[in-house]
């Protein structure tokens, strides 16, 4: 299944699976709606015939200090990034307990574990986040599906443009991670694919940092 937020994403998606002769299904929706989250995964089964896999990937950043931040941004940020994955996780959830079998990977954040600076409801998302996925590890694992997590450091995406842009703070970043770099979205692909994979089947509830070394330091 490729779900995204864009109408030519998903297309572009499915098109390159469909080069390796495997079916998808390209679909489009707002996760913050739950009406949403049902649907994706109903029409992922109607397609597919089942979900084995699923990541929790969606997320939004909104920026200001604490004692300025706005109520609609914290509705916002919480919604996407925490609610959507409880939703997504438990629906697709009822489905691969009923097959007995399945993944499910949520992207976490260096903020599972730190405070952040000028973002409190993304690090309250993510520190939940974290504290999702044991819980639904703990109920699930004994019915073969794993629910684990990768918490990526700093990776040259949208949601950090205004860090980047920032030479201090960029400078500063870039002088704690030992890699010397900022983390592309490769740099994830083969932690999905190891955590979505049979070779994950006795790790339940892990966390998995993708940090080029940062929390070492």
């Amino acid at each position: 299944m490729a779900v995204h937020g864009s109408s030519s994403a998903p297309d572009a998606t499915a098109y390159r699976i469909a080069g390796l002769g495997v079916r998808s299904v390209a679909l489009a929706g707002d996760v913050g709606s739950l009406e949403v989250c049902h649907q994706l995964i109903d029409e992922t089964v109607a397609g597919l015939g089942s979900i084995d896999i699923l990541i929790n990937n969606a997320g939004i950043i909104r920026r200001a200090p604490a004692a300025e931040y706005s109520e609609q941004d914290w509705y916002d940020v919480i919604n996407v990034n925490l609610t959507s994955i409880f939703r997504l996780s438990q629906y697709a959830g009822r489905k691969m307990l009923a097959q007995g079998s399945g993944k499910i990977v949520n992207i976490a954040s260096l903020l599972t574990f730190q405070g952040g600076i000028n973002v409190p409801a993304y690090a309250a998302a993510k520190g939940g986040v974290g504290q999702l996925t044991k819980a639904l590890a703990n109920e699930w694992a004994s019915q073969n599906v794993q629910v684990n997590a990768i918490a990526p450091g700093y990776f040259a995406t949208d949601n950090t443009e205004a860090l980047q842009q920032n030479p201090q703070r960029a400078k500063a970043i870039l002088d704690r991670i030992p890699a010397g770099r900022w983390g592309t979205p490769e740099d994830l692909g083969g932690a999905a694919v190891f955590l979505a994979s049979a070779a994950a089947d006795y790790i339940s509830g892990h966390i998995l940092l993708c940090d080029g070394g940062w929390m070492n330091r």
